[in-house]
């Protein structure tokens, strides 16, 4: 039994490697530039923001994430993993817990700026820092102390696995409750991230429509212009993953040998969630003069026609 699970493993090796280095390389790149610009522009923000707790809690997400980067590109180089079965599963689990953490602080930081748009407030924030710092450490003991030794410790224990192949759990998903939770997880992150769009397309129509001619002087306008950036961030990155996952899903309960060309894709659309460590340039590139001063020549040419 266990050499037949061996070989059914092996069997699930990446097609082509050489996609991931590339994408683990940019990844891991993007993410610490992105992390070192962010913090010059944090010592200038507003702590007691709601918006502002959600960003450094994104940081955080992105540095330990990227703790994990190297030893995933230590595999895909030497294509044997040298570290032990439980720091793979934890590496393993990092990259989904990372991808659904970003998704939650991407949804505090919309949800904020959505509030503030409709009950005309000037900002949504905690009445003390104390309280900032309090609901911070609050959510990361919930996760520290909860969800990552609940995660790691369910991870990949149901079948046996060759220690030398690493992130090929896909025979988990043949139990009932593992392929439930996936297809509820799938679910509600789909439905989240569509009324999330519905919501941003609806403000910046109402925007367009109500400060035609005055938009740009707006600042409640930037602010919108950057949630773009994270909406943009969930279509790109997590919404191809979420889908092909209902595929994926199907394909591997349904199947008793792999299909590598299946697991490869697989692979790569959950890769891909992690350029989104490359968020936080993208919300200091949308907070330069350059980038408004674009956007400001582009509406007045549209403007012209």
């Amino acid at each position: 039994m266990p050499g037949h699970n061996t070989s059914r493993n092996s069997s699930c090796d990446p097609l082509v490697t050489s996609h991931l280095i590339s994408l683990y390389f940019i990844v891991l790149i993007g993410g610490l530039v992105g992390v070192i610009s962010i913090l010059f522009l944090l010592v200038k923000m507003n702590t007691r923001s709601v918006t502002t707790m959600a960003v450094i809690n994104l940081v955080v997400v992105h540095s330990i994430f990227l703790l994990t980067v190297p030893f995933r590109l230590t595999y895909l180089i030497k294509e044997t993993w040298i570290f032990g079965l439980p720091f793979c599963r934890f590496v393993s689990a990092m990259l989904h817990i990372h991808m659904y953490l970003t998704f939650l602080f991407y949804v505090v930081i919309l949800v904020t700026r959505y509030l503030i748009f409709f009950k005309r407030k000037d900002k949504v924030e905690f009445y003390r820092k104390l309280h900032a710092v309090a609901a911070s450490a609050g959510l990361w003991t919930l996760v520290i102390v909860i969800v990552v030794p609940l995660v790691v410790s369910r991870y990949g224990i149901h079948e046996e696995y060759n220690e030398k192949h690493c992130f090929k759990f896909h025979k988990e998903l043949a139990y009932t409750y593992v392929k439930v939770i996936n297809y509820m997880i799938v679910i509600f992150v789909i439905a989240i991230a569509v009324i999330l769009l519905v919501f941003q397309v609806f403000i910046i129509m109402l925007m367009v429509q109500k400060l035609r001619h005055s938009l740009l002087s707006h600042q409640e306008f930037w602010a919108q212009l950057k949630n773009l950036f994270f909406i943009g961030v969930i279509l790109v990155c997590f919404l191809p993953y979420q889908f092909f996952r209902i595929y994926y899903l199907n394909v591997v309960t349904h199947s008793n040998t792999c299909n590598s060309k299946i697991a490869f894709y697989n692979e790569i659309f959950l890769s891909v969630t992690a350029i989104s460590c490359c968020d936080l340039l993208l919300f200091v590139f949308g907070g330069s003069h350059w980038f408004k001063q674009k956007i400001i020549d582009l509406w007045n040419c549209v403007l012209c026609r």
